[in-house]
Formats: C-alpha cells, sequence, structure tokens
C-alpha cells in the first residue's frame, strides 16, 4: 500500500486557515512599506475572508445532509469559490492591472500555505 491509498481521519482546519490568516497578516506591512496599493491587499483579504466563510459554511451544511447530498454540497462550493474568485479578480483585472495582479499574488500565497499545511496535517495522521 502507498501513502495515498491509506485513508486517514480528516484533521483539523484551524492551522492551516491561521497559516493563511497569518501570510494575509504580515501582506499589509509589506504593501505599506513597499509603497504598493493597500486596495490591492484590501481585495487579497476580502476575498480570503469571503471564501473561509463559505467553507465554514459548507462545512456546516454538509454535517447535517446524507453522504449524497454532502458530495453535491462540495461540488457546488468547489465550483462557487472558484468561478467567484475568477470572476472578481478578472473584473478587477479589466479595471486595473496592478490592483488584480497584487491581490491575486498575495490570496494565492494565503492559499498555498493554507494547503501546505492542510497536506502536512492530513498525512501526519495516523492511518485508519
Amino acid at each position: 500500500m502507498s501513502v495515498f491509498d491509506t485513508p486517514r481521519p480528516v484533521p483539523s482546519r484551524l492551522v492551516p486557515t491561521l497559516g493563511g490568516l497569518l501570510v494575509i497578516a504580515l501582506a499589509l506591512p509589506v504593501f505599506l512599506v513597499a509603497g504598493w496599493r493597500v486596495a490591492a491587499w484590501g481585495l487579497a483579504a476580502t476575498l480570503w475572508i469571503g471564501v473561509q466563510a463559505l467553507e465554514l459554511l459548507l462545512a456546516r451544511l454538509k454535517s447535517r445532509t446524507s453522504n449524497l447530498a454532502a458530495s453535491g454540497v462540495q461540488a457546488f462550493g468547489i465550483f462557487f469559490k472558484a468561478i467567484g474568485l475568477l470572476v472578481v479578480l478578472l473584473a478587477a483585472a479589466a479595471t486595473d492591472r496592478d490592483l488584480a495582479l497584487g491581490a491575486a499574488l498575495t490570496y494565492g500565497l494565503a492559499y498555498t500555505l493554507q494547503l501546505g499545511l492542510s497536506l502536512i496535517a492530513y498525512f501526519a495522521e495516523i492511518p485508519r
């Protein structure tokens, strides 16, 4: 059996979420010192907090429904998050390229750290 064939319990999302929040928080002083537009940081922070709120809502809905319905809720959530982010960032890029670039890079860094911490937490769990 490989490491990917072994099911593990779902770990807590607290540490990965706090890691992403740390990136968002540390990005603000960088934006201020570098003289970059704080609006880009604000857009990234708003998008990141909105996605986290949506994930929390979907997790609550998932726990209240059957497995089949929960799968549908999860699929809708993943689709809606991706499309929503793209629409907002594309709309920002259409009006102001630098605003969208700063927001996308900041959000991307926060998401990447959150994903990395989630993977570490998952594979650190003892297999069932």
